[in-house]
């Protein structure tokens, strides 16, 4: 949600910020409506004041034992009229949020400006991709072969983009969540949550999922929705609320189904398990005082990365363009893995994190604050948020980059006390 004082106050600003997201220019529309909200609430608040004198009046002319007749009428039209401003107050401020709530997050300054992810910025590279001397195979086909990946079974069950994992496999995302869980509490001191899986309208609008983005969540039937990221529930724990100042940052971190609909990715990798209705993601967020979230971002970035350092996994860490950046970021890192199997044994990298700074962009929408010792005064907290990281394309990555010949998998060393063995191979 957007600071209206701050449309006001620069226009141009703002319009120049929609403007690199693709967004055409809406302050005029917002402003205007604005004005109507701002001269409504000054009727308003002048004719609560005529009320006041004039039912002060009465009381002296009662008193007095003077007619009050004209200022019981002049009270009772006032009465009337204040109702309806009152009504037309909440209309105009509704209309107003709904202008405001539709609209992206503006750009950081160092964003790169472009339409889409050709515009992206690669900020480093890390790790050697490994080279084979056969042909890798993709995880789906290495998944099937082992007879523990089975995508008709899925479908029979749940329809397209869905998949069944059994036996070792099974076990390797368990033992990868574990891994992860384990290494953002004890080495870089989030807190584990286990968080709802379905949330109220509040908490998806907080977080920016809704309203523009409904088609992309699965509801249900008596109107609460699945979560789409644990970054909806563990944002939302503050929403509503005023957080001590020398209580930030607060760190959380959940393991948890994710559900999408994926209506804005028709067609797109539907192949294997890189975008399925239901997928597994160790979620990291933070809140934060407005002064660190720039830096929150870095750390959590590099929380993200030692994950992928750990399992031995070649990435790359691309910064968005504002065209490519979610609706409430402000700035974003994309976390990239070399997936060999890929493109027919050529590779490719593809996303497994994001990290993002949103500002006070989804504290505003849920109402989230801090409020310094001593201080009356509360401000807006910010709120970052990351993967650390998607399982299922982690799991990925593993099968594809520790493959061998023979077609089985070797546990990369750092998940081998959480899977209990050394690699995965064929069911004889």
């Amino acid at each position: 949600m957007h600071d209206i004082r701050s449309i006001r106050d620069d226009a141009a600003a703002f319009d120049q910020g929609l403007a690199r997201r693709g967004v055409a220019p809406s302050s005029e529309a917002i402003l205007a409506k604005d004005a109507e909200w701002r001269s409504v609430t000054t009727e308003l608040q002048t004719a609560q004041q005529r009320r006041n004198e004039a039912s002060k009046q009465i009381g002296i002319a009662k008193r007095n034992g003077e007619d009050a007749g004209a200022l019981m009428a002049e009270v009772a039209e006032l009465k009337d009229r204040m109702a309806q401003l009152e009504e037309a107050e909440r209309s105009l401020a509704a209309e107003v949020e709904t202008m405001l709530a539709t609209l992206p997050n503006i750009p950081a300054d160092d964003v790169p400006d472009g339409p889409d992810e050709s515009a992206n910025a690669l900020v480093r590279t890390v790790g050697e991709p490994r080279s084979f001397n056969f042909l890798p195979k993709d995880h789906v086909a290495l998944g099937e072969g082992f007879g523990m990946m089975d995508f008709e079974l899925g479908a029979k069950l749940a329809g397209s983009r869905f998949v069944v994992l059994k036996s070792d496999l099974a076990r390797l995302e368990r033992a990868v969540a574990s891994f992860m869980l384990d290494t953002h509490t004890g080495e870089f001191g989030y807190t584990e949550v286990i968080p709802p899986y379905m949330v109220r309208d509040a908490a998806v609008y907080g977080t920016g999922q809704l309203p523009k983005f409904a088609e992309d969540l699965f509801q249900t039937t008596d109107g609460r929705w699945l979560i789409p990221t644990a970054e909806v529930p563990l944002t939302n724990l503050v929403a509503d609320s005023i957080v001590e100042e020398e209580e930030l940052p607060l760190r959380f971190t959940a393991y948890t189904p994710c559900f999408r609909l994926e209506a804005g990715a028709a067609g797109r990798d539907t192949r294997g398990m890189i975008r399925q209705h239901q997928f597994t993601k160790v979620e990291l967020v933070s809140i934060v005082h407005p002064d660190k979230s720039d830096e929150e971002l870095e750390r959590m970035t590099t929380c993200a990365e030692t994950i992928l350092q750990k399992l031995g996994l070649a990435y790359r860490v691309m910064k968005l363009s504002a065209g490519d950046m979610g609706f409430a970021a402000r700035r974003t890192y994309d976390l990239e893995v070399w997936l060999p199997g890929q493109d027919e044994g050529k590779g490719q990298y593809r996303e497994i994190s994001s990290c993002s700074t949103c500002g006070p962009f989804q504290a505003r929408r849920m109402k989230g604050r801090f409020k310094a010792k001593g201080e009356k005064k509360t401000d807006f907290v910010h709120t970052l948020n990351g993967s650390g990281l998607a399982i299922g394309r982690t799991m990925i990555a593993i099968l594809e980059t520790y493959q061998e010949q023979d077609g089985s998998v070797t546990i990369p060393e750092v998940l081998r006390p959480y899977f209990g063995r050394d690699r995965i191979e064929r069911a004889a």
